[in-house]
């Protein structure tokens, strides 16, 4: 940020329009664009948060538990794939047509969906959204990148947070009463998860179109599409994603999946080799790994999103499935993860506007997501709400110091022309982590179903209740039961499968009756958590190697800007026969601490402070 002088008496910060030294971009000009932001970032994570709690239902309704999978796995699959493209293209040709092009296809998809009959139909129009939704996630960080400086950042965190609080709580209530509500306008209730989309993305696209507003950037060199990395990008994760999510189906040694396999792998290859030869044109440029901070901060970044995926999908179909809550009443009972997510990340954010110092949020956050995740491994059929929401404020807790953090560790390791896609990588690589984690949480959960529901019938007491159940005439003669009847007169495997349907026979027949199938699922998902606990557990100790340089305290555009006028300075003199010194552009190699080689930021407080 320019530093406070006699023109700013406020201290707010200004910054410089790249393509024009002498003009500032000011308080209320800043606010302006992240007003347009922040209505991007509404429609994204609502999004997220809305479709969470009515999932069962629209699984339900569309005949198909089992494959509710396909529909948040395409979705996170198309939004990852298509992250660093935004990030890349909006370093060459700006970031506000591409975020009002997000917005545009990102409600295409939402009226698709609306519509859908099947649940592969609903995939695929997921997908669409997904393909917005790689541009609403990515951009918004790149542009607050490009306005504050990392430290100056975090006093803005504010409004974000106000944003993805509000989505995160109306999110999940919204969603549950839409689910629950049989029709609206004569169009089913879920349905409208989708649909209100549209009157919120009309908005968002009227405040984007009217605030946002940047500095244009000037271009020093001409740069190249990098159309073969963005093709291995698709090569590479596409087949691994798809192993992970059917790989219970297909058998993780079948033909099928070696294909997978080999092509993930040879996509891989095949990516590093072009990103090689890009150098800085590249979708990822591998300059970015010379930092040690940059890749810390990206592996962890994997691991905390397969942790927050596998936590947000594997929940709240706990809360409905086993405690019998409504869509509506499972996204109250996840309140607590919101609360503990907001505190965590207000306090945080403060901190490190006020220090500078971020290195101890990474520690404590996964310190507390294991925690969280350790108390989920206890949970039976039979454990009390209050319980589960000790674990929800736990996780919330540890997100909150995350999610933010590990991007302004990414940012603040590159120079001022990379934070586009800087951000956009880390990013992608959360995005894969969490897409990972969907799949084999999902994956891991349908296939032990089957085990844990065969061991529940064993159980001594379960199945003494069952037999006195299945003796009384009452219950036989009760309509509700008819179909959990026939289910156990059926064979051992229709039983095993019996929660990959529609599951709402299990909230109306007799207790006895479901106890078995509860159980199971319960027991299934605590294996769930345990997986996400090695995985987290794993975050913790890497946090503990984490480099983190003191945060810059310039913004992106004005050291592009200061560096662009001591450039035209240097040819102005030279024209002239003058002498001059290189300018002190912040465009030099990336140090193993994590900052420019030539880029030394100040450790005392800035005068706009």
């Amino acid at each position: 940020m320019s530093r406070a002088d006699s023109s700013n008496p406020t201290g707010t910060p200004e910054v410089k329009d790249a393509s024009a030294p002498g003009v500032v971009m000011s308080h209320s000009q800043i606010l302006l664009v992240i007003y347009g932001l922040m209505a991007g970032m509404f429609l994204s994570s609502l999004d997220q948060t809305i479709v969470g709690t009515s999932i069962r239902t629209i699984s339900d309704d569309l005949h198909g538990l089992s494959e509710q999978a396909w529909v948040t796995t395409a979705y996170l699959i198309v939004s990852t794939i298509a992250t660093p493209i935004y990030g890349k293209l909006s370093d060459i040709i700006g970031r506000r047509p591409l975020f009002i092009f997000a917005i545009s296809i990102f409600l295409v998809g939402s009226i698709a969906s609306g519509f859908a009959q099947s649940m592969y139909e609903l995939a695929a129009f997921r997908a669409i959204q997904g393909l917005g939704a790689g541009g609403l996630m990515a951009l918004p960080l790149a542009i607050m990148g490009d306005m504050l400086a990392p430290r100056e950042r975090a006093k803005y965190q504010g409004y974000f947070l106000a944003v993805f609080g509000i989505s995160s709580v109306i999110g999940p209530l919204i969603g549950g009463l839409l689910a629950g509500t049989p029709e609206i306008l004569f169009i089913t209730g879920w349905r409208w998860v989708f649909l209100i989309n549209v009157p919120i993305g009309a908005i968002a696209l009227f405040m984007v179109l009217r605030f946002l507003h940047l500095p244009k950037r000037s271009a020093n060199r001409s740069v190249r599409i990098d159309w073969w990395g963005a093709t291995a990008v698709i090569v590479a994760v596409v087949p691994l994603l798809l192993i992970a999510e059917q790989g219970r189906e297909w058998g993780w040694t079948s033909p099928v999946a070696f294909t997978c396999y080999v092509i993930g792998t040879l996509g891989i290859a095949a990516f590093i080799l072009v990103e090689r030869r890009m150098g800085d044109d590249a979708l990822i440029p591998l300059k970015l790994f010379r930092s040690s901070t940059f890749s810390m901060a990206t592996i962890l970044g994997v691991l905390v999103g397969f942790g927050m995926f596998g936590a947000l999908s594997s929940i709240p179909l706990y809360l409905q499935l086993v405690n019998g809550s409504t869509p509506t009443e499972s996204g109250y009972q996840l309140l607590p993860m919101i609360l503990g997510l907001m505190i965590s990340s207000i306090v945080s954010g403060q901190v490190i506007s006020r220090t500078g110092r971020y290195r101890i949020f990474p520690i404590i956050g996964t310190g507390l997501l294991s925690l969280g995740f350790f108390l989920f491994t206890f949970i039976t059929a039979s454990t009390p709400l209050w319980y589960l929401m000790i674990g929800m404020l736990l996780v919330g807790l540890g997100l909150g110091q995350l999610m933010q953090t590990l991007t302004i560790a990414s940012q603040n390791s590159v120079g001022p022309r990379d934070i586009g896609v800087a951000t956009s990588s880390s990013t992608f690589f959360r995005q894969i982590g969490g897409t990972l984690g969907v799949a084999v949480i999902f994956s891991v959960l349908f296939s032990r179903i089957p085990a844990t529901i065969a061991a529940a019938f064993t159980d001594t007491k379960i199945s003494a209740d069952l037999q006195a159940a299945l003796a009384d005439p009452t219950v036989l003669a009760d309509p509700d039961n008819t179909q959990i009847l026939t289910l156990l007169q059926g064979s051992k495997a229709n039983i095993g499968s019996a929660l990959n349907g529609d599951t709402t026979f299990l909230n109306t027949a007799d207790p006895r009756l479901a106890a078995p199938f509860l159980n199971g699922f319960a027991d299934a998902t605590v294996t769930v958590f345990w997986v996400s606990l090695c995985v987290v557990l794993v975050a913790f100790i890497l946090s503990f190697f984490l480099k983190a340089a003191p945060l810059r305290e310039k913004s992106a555009l004005q050291e592009v800007a200061d560096a662009d006028a001591a450039i035209l300075a240097q040819k102005s003199a030279a024209s002239m026969g003058a002498q001059v010194a290189p300018p002190a552009a912040h465009t030099g190699p990336i140090d193993t601490a994590g900052a420019s080689a030539d880029d030394t930021p100040p450790r005392g407080r800035h005068s706009a402070h």
